[in-house]
């Protein structure tokens, strides 16, 4: 393959950007830091909007500017031990460089159209048998001066390029080159002893950049060290760990050892999700330390709002997560129906405070664990097996009569979500079942209702009475008619200490003493042929 040459610079078209390598126990090479290559794009030749100086202001301008960069020139020698690419190997673009510097009466061109060059050499300077050139996005070109035995050895890319290949001019050419600053350090990391060390000192963006270029040269060592790193490396956020994930996965057919990095997200041997499921619900319900247990609620009910199934290689998860909820229902509900009993006892209220008291903690806690169990059932549409289940506590609603109004009230906290779930729309239960939920609950929930409101700060009066009233209206008008009377008889005699259905009453009021929708259909027509 002939050897490319970019065409020679003009005076006044561009300047060489020189890159420093440096000295290092390997040699001599360098991968330029990320700004190398937006420097060279955006301030070579950039347009000369300020108005010209005159020759002797330009010309002393130049020398103390030369002189500038003269002594930071040599600073840097000093301290970092770093010698110039284009002093060393590029000898024959020097004078086009140094002539653009001279000249500052041509006429600029626009950015966007001078080409730019970057020259890099690795290994021992003087001693390069290959070039490599990179043609990357606006009109960046890299000159790289290379070994040949160094990219055979380890690129597998490169090895199908140039071996067995006899070159009259050492030197290939790589169009389109995405990212050329990456392609240029990956490069450089075939010069290193110690990859290790060198990739440890990168962000995980990074190294999959550079992981994706080794890919791309089939540098195996490079990419095993990639894996490594990103093995042990902390992810930051959901946005890079799905980044590690897509492009580790897509290596994985290709016989490389992903597997160590996957299994921070996909486990060797999957347990069935709805044991640990099943485990966790386990854990929190039967907590006792009030602010882990109410945290963690929270938390589980979020990340299940976020993914409304468990992951699962089963062909039906969302029947286990549901089997997994109503079995926990039924156990509190066991357990609730037992406290009950004690509670009801006759010397219940005259046993000492620390026999009472875990009674009615215990209470408490089975009731909070209802209430929650029956928010993720709402917000999973799957609700309505939750109240025909609570309708039929008839046992369970006798005996609230006879408990203190201390012990019962957080029981009601469970049918005022009932009704706030149907008056929503998140719970769908049968005319049947939602005139039993009336029936059977609505007189305990008026019975407590002082109590919610001052007792439970999570108790919305308005959503509730909002949902009742709703619950209420979606009944036969003869049922409206006779539970909005018999509550209408509590409002009146306990004021604000019974819920405030005004609005559903209104709403019957209008249902009752109209025409019926069939007569006043022919009433209309009947009208209408008159007029």
């Amino acid at each position: 393959m002939a050897e490319i040459r970019l065409p020679r610079l003009e005076h006044g078209q561009a300047k060489i950007k020189s890159v420093p390598i440096a000295v290092t126990p390997e040699g001599f090479w360098c991968c330029p830091s990320p700004t190398v290559f937006q420097k060279t794009v955006r301030t070579q030749n950039p347009l000369n909007k300020s108005k010209p100086s005159p020759p002797s202001q330009t010309a002393s301008s130049q020398k103390k500017q030369t002189s500038v960069n003269e002594r930071k020139a040599s600073c840097v020698a000093s301290k970092t031990n770093v010698v110039s690419d284009v002093q060393k190997t590029q000898g024959s673009d020097a004078p086009a460089a140094k002539a653009s510097l001279a000249n500052e009466k041509v006429p600029r061109s626009r950015p966007e159209n001078v080409p730019r060059k970057v020259a890099i050499e690795f290994g021992e300077p003087g001693t390069s048998d290959f070039k490599v050139i990179l043609l990357g996005r606006q009109g960046v070109a890299v000159k790289l001066s290379v070994h040949r035995s160094v990219l055979v050895e380890h690129s597998t890319f490169f090895a199908s390029r140039i071996s067995g290949q006899q070159l009259v001019f050492p030197c290939l050419e790589i169009d389109n080159c995405e990212d050329a600053e990456i392609y240029v350090e990956t490069i450089g990391l075939m010069y290193c002893r110690d990859l290790k060390q060198r990739l440890i000192k990168q962000s995980v963006s990074r190294v999959l950049r550079i992981l994706k270029v080794s890919e791309q040269l089939g540098y195996k060592t490079c990419i095993h060290f990639c894996l490594e790193y990103l093995e042990a490396a902390p992810w930051v956020g959901q946005e890079e760990e799905e980044k590690v994930v897509s492009l580790v996965s897509r290596l994985e057919g290709e016989g490389i050892g992903v597997k160590p990095v996957l299994k921070r997200v996909s486990p060797e041997t999957p347990t069935p999700p709805n044991d640990t499921f099943s485990h966790i619900l386990e854990l929190v319900l039967t907590s006792r330390e009030e602010k882990g247990r109410r945290e963690m609620k929270s938390v589980v009910l979020k990340l299940l709002k976020e993914n409304n199934s468990l992951a699962s290689s089963s062909s039906e998860p969302s029947d286990l997560c549901y089997e997994t909820l109503y079995s926990s229902c039924r156990s509190s509900l066991d357990s609730l129906l037992a406290l009950f009993k004690q509670a009801a006892e006759p010397d219940f209220l005259d046993r000492a405070v620390d026999k009472r008291e875990p009674v009615v903690r215990s209470i408490y806690l089975e009731a909070d664990n209802m209430l929650w169990l029956l928010d993720i059932l709402a917000d999973r549409q799957a609700a309505d097996e939750f109240a025909i289940m609570w309708v039929n506590q008839q046992e369970l609603a006798t005996l609230h009569t006879s408990l203190p109004m201390v012990c019962r009230h957080y029981v009601s906290m469970i049918s005022s979500r009932l009704f706030v779930g149907i008056g929503r729309g998140e719970v769908l239960p049968s005319k049947d079942t939602r005139h039993l939920l009336l029936k059977t609950w609505l007189q305990p929930l008026i019975n407590d209702y002082s109590w919610l409101q001052h007792g439970c700060r999570s108790f919305d009066r308005k959503a509730v009475e909002e949902g009742i009233g709703r619950t209420i209206l979606t009944l036969p008008l003869e049922d409206q008619q006779s539970i909005l009377l018999s509550w209408l008889r509590s409002f009146l005699t306990g004021g604000d200490s019974c819920p405030n259905l005004q609005q559903a009453f209104e709403v019957w009021w209008r249902r009752a003493f109209r025409r019926p929708y069939g007569e006043s259909g022919i009433l209309g027509q009947t009208e209408n042929r008159t007029l």
